[in-house]
Formats: C-alpha cells, sequence, structure tokens
C-alpha cells in the first residue's frame, strides 16, 4: 500500500540540476552510455525556461583524477574508468552547452551533493527547492533527490527528462522517488509550476 505522502510542488526560487548529461552518458559510443535524443530535448527545453527566467542553472560531471578516488565504486564498474579529465566522456552534451556563469560540478560518487560543493553553491544562490533531471534514472539522479530531500530541498522530477538503460528501473525508480522524495511529474506540468518570462 502506498504511503500518505503530500505534493510540495517548488519554492520560490527553484535551481535546475542537470545530473551527468554528459557525453559519456548520452552517446551509445561509450560504454556507459545510450542515445537519448528525448531526454536531451527535454533538458533542453528546461534549460531554455530556467535561463530566460534567470534562474539558477548547475550541472554535474563525473571525473577521476587519479585511482584513489572511489575506488570500490571503480572496481564494481570498471567502465567508469573512462572517465578521466582529458575524455570527451566527461563534457557536458555540447546540445545543452553550459553559459557563463552556469558551474559544472564535477563528482565522483553517485550523488550530485557527495563530496561536492553543491549544496554551498545553491546556498549561495538563495536556492529552496530544486527540478533534477538527468542520467541515470535509477543511479545518480535518484541519488541526488534523496540528497536533495535530506539537505531539505523541495525536489521535482520531470519524467522525460530522466532516462535509464533499463525501462523497467527507471519507471520503478520514478515510482519509488516519487513515492518517498520527490514530486515526479511530467514535463508539461513541470513548467505551469515555472513563472512565465517577463516580456521586454
Amino acid at each position: 500500500m502506498d504511503l500518505k505522502r503530500n505534493s510540495l510542488g517548488l519554492g520560490n526560487r527553484p535551481a535546475l540540476l542537470l545530473v551527468d548529461m554528459i557525453n559519456g552518458f548520452t552517446s551509445s559510443r561509450c560504454p556507459l552510455g545510450t542515445d537519448c535524443p528525448d531526454v536531451v530535448e527535454a533538458n533542453r527545453r528546461l534549460l531554455e525556461r530556467f535561463r530566460a527566467l534567470g534562474l539558477p542553472v548547475v550541472f554535474t560531471t563525473v571525473v577521476y583524477h587519479h585511482e584513489d578516488e572511489a575506488r570500490v565504486f571503480r572496481e564494481r564498474i570498471g567502465h567508469l574508468n573512462l572517465l578521466t579529465p582529458d575524455s570527451e566522456w566527461v563534457q557536458v552534451d555540447p546540445r545543452l552547452a553550459p553559459l557563463q556563469g552556469e558551474p559544472v560540478i564535477e563528482k565522483q560518487w553517485a550523488s550530485s551533493f557527495h563530496r561536492t560543493s553543491l549544496h554551498e553553491w545553491l546556498q549561495q544562490q538563495g536556492v529552496d527547492s530544486l527540478v533534477v533531471t538527468g542520467l541515470t534514472t535509477s543511479g545518480c539522479v535518484r541519488a541526488t533527490v534523496v540528497d536533495g530531500l535530506q539537505y531539505d530541498y523541495r525536489v521535482v522530477v520531470p519524467e522525460e527528462a530522466v532516462g535509464d538503460r533499463n525501462a523497467e528501473a527507471h519507471q520503478a525508480n520514478l515510482f519509488d522517488m516519487h513515492a518517498k522524495y520527490a514530486d515526479v511529474m511530467p514535463l508539461a506540468e513541470v513548467e505551469t509550476l515555472l513563472p512565465e518570462p517577463q516580456i521586454a
């Protein structure tokens, strides 16, 4: 039986957090990735909206500088060793290229918050809620959503803006995140939570 929970939506100053929308995950040329043009397009739509509103945007990537970083994680998933600083795989997908002032935060583990400066940056921007997108639903997105809640952010996940190599894992994790940690909803519904851009 489902837990009773309240839909919280977004606060007064949401940020868009694009989790690992990097070449290594958005291209099937990399063993870690899968072609996901629909997910990229949903992220592009949200980027355009947040930029038009002047709201904070932040990206994450996964980069390993030396062999001691996330040692056990990399032992488990050997292809993570492809994510070196000089690799094309750690670069944000050019279809979603960050603008000046939009940070790309390096991480080594699943959560975008774990041993990174993300929470501090969000606090500096006055952020009180998050729209979390990216790859993959069952991995880094889920870990980031759980930690977002644990840092007391309201979290919203647009269904079309996250993806996974495994369709069943994708659906199961959307269900579980919505049950406990976030409001999971269609992209169009997320857009209604955002103010309309002002026309100059």
